[in-house]
């Protein structure tokens, strides 16, 4: 399962123990099964479930070519998310997942093709995940991940519907962390999700439970603690944005 902290605090930014692997991902094409699990009425994040239904798109987009999603304006400027070219990017993620305490929970630090492998089964794979950098003002401040929360191991411990869409974030200077600058980019990036996946009802996110600064940022963010879950390495909070609620928290 991959990493799904964000935080606004040095100390405890981001991440899981394990990177995503190809192997241990929900076949793409959902069986009739999965989908009356899905539709069932139990689900903790509540929301109609009226929009997000289906099976993924015919072009293999899976995120709706988030390459193409563009800036969006924030309070702290303007955030473009770009995908990850490892060539590129590599010494810088890797830079910031060495950083003592974002390695304690994203468990990438060391050696950079510790972190490489770990962008390679993302950029490898068939695109139900995509990292970025999130760029604030044109200058790299932040690593994201945007991913089929459907189509992920985590839909085996919630009541998964098509489309949810996943966050996880990293704050990557020292220096910008801890001044609500996590929260401010959450609210930005779920709201761009929202605006450009119709299909998208929700977005969610499952930090660890320790991670106090990481659910806060949720929280202040406008997402709704919905559910403790039992995830292979952490007791996670569930955490929901949803689109019928969006103008309200």
């Amino acid at each position: 399962m991959p990493p799904t902290d964000a935080s606004t605090h040095a100390s405890t930014d981001s991440g899981t123990a394990s990177a995503p692997s190809n192997e241990d991902t929900l076949e793409l094409r959902l069986t009739d099964d999965f989908l009356a699990l899905l539709s069932e009425d139990s689900d903790p994040c509540g929301g109609s479930g009226e929009a997000g239904q289906g099976e993924p798109s015919a072009n293999g987009e899976l995120l709706d070519h988030l390459v193409d999603w563009g800036p969006v304006v924030t309070p702290a400027g303007t955030l473009h998310l770009v995908p990850v070219r490892l060539a590129r990017d590599l010494p810088l993620i890797s830079r910031w997942m060495n950083d003592s305490a974002v390695d304690s929970y994203w468990q990438l630090g060391g050696a950079e093709n510790v972190t490489a492998d770990h962008l390679r089964t993302q950029l490898g794979g068939d695109g139900r995940s995509m990292p970025c950098l999130g760029l604030l003002n044109g200058t790299p401040l932040s690593y994201w991940e945007i991913y089929r929360a459907d189509l992920d191991p985590l839909a085996r411990h919630y009541p998964a519907r098509p489309h949810d869409t996943g966050i996880h974030l990293l704050i990557g200077p020292v220096a910008d962390r801890g001044r609500g600058l996590g929260s401010t980019l959450l609210r930005a990036v779920a709201d761009l999700i929202l605006d450009r996946r119709p299909a998208c009802a929700r977005v969610v996110a499952e930090p660890d439970l320790r991670n106090f600064p990481s659910v806060s940022a949720f929280l202040s963010a406008g997402f709704r603690y919905s559910a403790e879950v039992d995830l292979p390495d952490k007791r996670a909070a569930l955490m929901c944005r949803d689109r019928l609620l969006r103008d309200l928290m």
